[in-house]
């Protein structure tokens, strides 16, 4: 029988409501399909910062190094320790230390989620560089607290960063409808950005059989809410993709179903899953927070370990659930109460 060895992170916030609601339906998602889960628990969070002085232990990229996977419920307690502090203590330098420059959240309407779009049939999957480009934090302040303080953060791209995830983008699209929208603001930003669409123009040659579209960022963010249907795969740097899936994110519902993967994808280090919604301290604790992001995020874990037909059991679960009305608008159910459907629907 087949073993992962998954490394938990709950976090912060309702991220260890969702992450507790997740690994019960990957517990009897494994039981169903006989494979077997060994996680371990690491309380890596704001809280932890307070009594170490650290987001995470000095070995903890060693540490999660021999894991098959890493699931993540939320990092953030902004009133405590600034998001400045915990983001680059614990999820960015996990991104990038394992090579983790794909990111990956699918966009569609689960069963009778209405989202506030007069589109009900859109399936986006959004692709975000996930390692350098405006995140790369290259830069610095000098002569802080005076008049002349002058702050810069520079926006990284290589070329090899921009073509493996522009690479990584159009195998996906094969893989679907044959359609990448590639998407920059080379009309403004005349250095990086026309860089990347270069360099997109370069890659299309080799796949003739994807159609490409290539999308300003204020254009895309139109189109996403006007035409959502018309788009496939979208392939975003680390700034214009995390905004671009916040808003892919409304149209599908809320923050309370979108998902996401931190992909290696030559599976050199493990990958990483987690939901896009944050840690939302004001809900922490009360069984209100919806888990179907992080449940979904789970199923791509499954996806990705090569379970595929686990994953697939999993989402259909969690489509059963919305089918019957179990969270499909917030507060209508319980963080127990989705959970429970969803299990009831996998162990039938």
């Amino acid at each position: 029988m087949k073993n992962y060895a998954l490394a938990v992170i709950p976090g912060d916030g309702i991220g260890v409501d969702v992450t507790d609601a997740a690994m019960k339906v990957l517990n009897t998602v494994a039981s169903r399909f006989g494979f077997g889960l060994s996680p371990q628990t690491f309380p890596w969070s704001c809280e932890y910062y307070h009594e170490t002085g650290a987001m995470m232990p000095e070995d903890g990229i060693e540490t999660l190094r021999g894991f098959d996977a890493i699931l993540l419920g939320a990092v953030g307690w902004p009133k405590t320790v600034p998001d400045s502090v915990s983001l680059h203590g614990l999820l960015l330098p996990i991104r990038k230390a394992f090579n983790q420059y794909a990111n990956i959240r699918p966009h569609r309407l689960l069963d009778r989620v209405e989202g506030p779009l007069k589109a009900s049939a859109f399936d986006i999957l959004c692709i975000r560089e996930n390692t350098e480009g405006e995140y790369s934090g290259a830069g610095g302040r000098v002569h802080q607290g005076k008049s002349n303080e002058v702050a810069i953060e520079t926006t990284i791209f290589t070329r090899e960063g921009v073509e493996r995830i522009l690479r990584f983008g159009f195998e996906q699209a094969r893989k679907r409808r044959k359609h990448l929208t590639s998407v920059t603001k080379s009309n403004a930003q005349k250095h990086a950005m026309v860089f990347w669409d270069d360099v997109t123009r370069e890659l299309a040659a080799e796949y003739d059989d994807v159609t490409v579209s290539q999308m300003h960022i204020d254009a895309m963010a139109a189109k996403m809410v006007m035409a959502p249907e018309q788009l496939d795969v979208v392939v975003a740097s680390n700034l214009f993709g995390d905004i671009l899936t916040d808003l892919g994110a409304a149209i599908q519902g809320g923050l309370g179903f979108a998902a996401s993967a931190n992909i290696n994808p030559d599976r050199s280090s493990p990958s990483m899953f987690e939901p896009v919604h944050g840690s939302a301290p004001d809900i922490a604790g009360q069984n209100i927070a919806n888990p179907i992001a992080a449940i979904w995020s789970a199923a791509m874990m499954l996806d990705h370990l090569g379970e595929a037909e686990a994953a697939k059991a999993v989402l259909a679960a969690i489509e059963d659930a919305t089918r019957q009305g179990v969270g499909i608008r917030p507060g209508s159910h319980t963080t127990d109460e989705i959970t429970a459907k969803i299990l009831g629907v996998l162990e039938n």
